[in-house]
């Protein structure tokens, strides 16, 4: 997200949502990373905030947040079970800290992770 997010006389610099949204998906068990791990090598070039990385925030002018967070999970988790918690824990942090409603939260799990 490159704008700020105005809703309701509430202005978030860049970033911010992003940050809340990274820190909620890896507060979650079995999440090993928050980035689009494809692409994290060349991303990280371009994109100066690494909380920002595989995280997609857009405007929905009628039903609220829309939200897409591409993840990394460690092997021998269930899958399902941990993109409902991130949902969860993604929307839950939104709708407390910034007060915005949230429409959708679209996880992707890009990678697994085997424990070191």
């Amino acid at each position: 997200m490159s704008e700020e997010l105005y809703v309701d006389g509430l202005g978030l610099a860049p970033g911010v949502m992003e940050t809340i949204v990274a820190i909620a998906a890896k507060e979650v068990e079995g999440v090993a990373s928050v980035d689009a791990s494809t692409f994290s090598g060349i991303r990280s070039r371009f994109v100066s905030n690494a909380a920002s990385q595989g995280i997609e925030v857009s405007m929905n002018e009628t039903e609220g947040v829309d939200i897409a967070v591409h993840i990394d999970v460690f092997y021998g988790r269930p899958i399902p079970a941990i993109a409902s918690d991130v949902r969860q824990g993604v929307a839950d942090a939104v709708v407390t800290q910034v007060g915005f409603k949230v429409s959708s939260v679209d996880v992707y799990v890009d990678g697994i992770r085997f424990s070191a």
